[in-house]
């Protein structure tokens, strides 16, 4: 062990020396097999009995030299941002916010480097441990913006599920009303939350009450002209952004149906949906974001019908809910009478204990 932890000393010695090299010249190249090599040892994988243990004393070492050269480095930051991910693990959102302040966040978010948008999101994701936490957040508006676009836009499929994963969890510890996720749902779950411990929705106000943030939304998710300007999303980047929100939308309808069902932004939702038609962001992805016609947005639809109408199956009965999932329905059947036997056929794909419930259910939609 004292050699283990004599070379592994001196390896740190020896990355923070580089580190100092590249904080004077941000030009050159992170090929550095100190890189790997420390990562390794502070994930565990040399025998090492406590991970933690070893990376507490390095964090104020290493990682604020690290911040500093991620804000002025021009080239690919992956070793440095996976060694940073490493670093601020047994950290909470506050003390990773003390390494990374908003500032800092923003640009990383904005970076088109994956790997930098990735850390963000990480340090992001400490907020989802606590509804206190997610508050605090959702105070900083620029970050939660940038992180919305990014989550939206990015062209890597990785870091849109991680976006997508961690919005989630957000809004799920920020809930002042706490359904059981179903299994799988959330990889993630938040630490250190507790069923008594509600949160009071300002994460929720953030997303759906803040005219920029919605509109945005609406915006990164719709085809339009404004997708032909500069900054607009091309076709590919467009199908990514609306299967993301296709696919949080189920998710935390369970939630709060009535919030994704109602907007305070009619007018917006007539800009991006060129249309009358009512109802807030639910409506407008199920019925008018999709181009049906599209063979891969018509499967990632069809998904999304499934996972939504078979986790409102365990929430709370409320004539609201009822009517609500009706008119959703029979709107759905009416622009593609495909999704009739989509609903009908739902219960066939899931286990049979839980599938006379769900039939009954899906029954009680389609036939009243």
């Amino acid at each position: 062990m004292d050699t283990i932890d004599s070379l592994f000393m001196s390896r740190i010695d020896q990355l923070e020396q580089h580190l100092d090299e590249l904080a004077n010249d941000p030009t050159q190249p992170t090929g550095n097999p100190l890189f790997d090599l420390v990562g390794l040892e502070v994930t565990g994988t040399h025998n090492i009995p406590s991970p933690y243990a070893n990376i507490i004393p390095l964090i104020p070492r290493l990682l604020p030299k690290i911040t500093d050269i991620l804000r002025r480095y021009q080239l690919d930051p992956l070793a440095l941002c996976n060694l940073a991910i490493r670093l601020v693990r047994p950290l909470d959102f506050h003390e990773a916010m003390a390494y990374a302040p908003q500032d800092a966040l923003i640009e990383a978010l904005r970076s088109p480097a994956p790997s930098a948008n990735l850390l963000a999101m990480t340090i992001l994701a400490k907020a989802a441990r606590s509804p206190t936490d997610a508050a605090v957040l959702a105070t900083m508006k620029e970050v939660v913006t940038s992180f919305v676009t990014r989550w939206l836009s990015a062209p890597e499929v990785e870091v849109g599920e991680k976006a997508t994963q961690v919005l989630g969890d957000l809004l799920m510890i920020d809930s002042t009303d706490w359904p059981i996720e179903g299994p799988g749902e959330s990889p993630h779950e938040p630490a250190s939350a507790t069923p008594n411990v509600r949160g009071q929705g300002f994460m929720w106000r953030r997303i759906f009450f803040d005219r920029e943030v919605y509109g945005l939304i609406l915006s990164l998710c719709s085809k339009g002209s404004h997708q032909n300007a500069e900054g607009g999303l091309n076709t590919y980047r467009l199908s990514l952004a609306q299967s993301r929100l296709l696919r949080l939308l189920p998710r935390i309808a369970v939630y709060d149906l009535a919030i994704v069902t109602r907007t305070t932004f009619p007018d917006l939702h007539r800009q991006y949906m060129n249309s009358d038609a009512p109802g807030g962001l639910l409506y407008f992805a199920a019925l008018h974001m999709a181009d049906t016609h599209d063979f891969l947005m018509s499967s990632l639809l069809i998904d999304f019908v499934q996972r939504f109408f078979s986790t409102q199956v365990a929430t709370p009965n409320s004539a609201f809910k009822m009517d609500t999932l009706r008119n959703i329905y029979q709107a759905l059947i009416r622009n593609d009478v495909q999704f009739e036997n989509v609903l009908l056929t739902l219960p066939d794909h899931i286990i049979p204990e839980e599938a006379d419930e769900l039939r009954q259910f899906i029954h009680d939609i389609t036939t009243n």
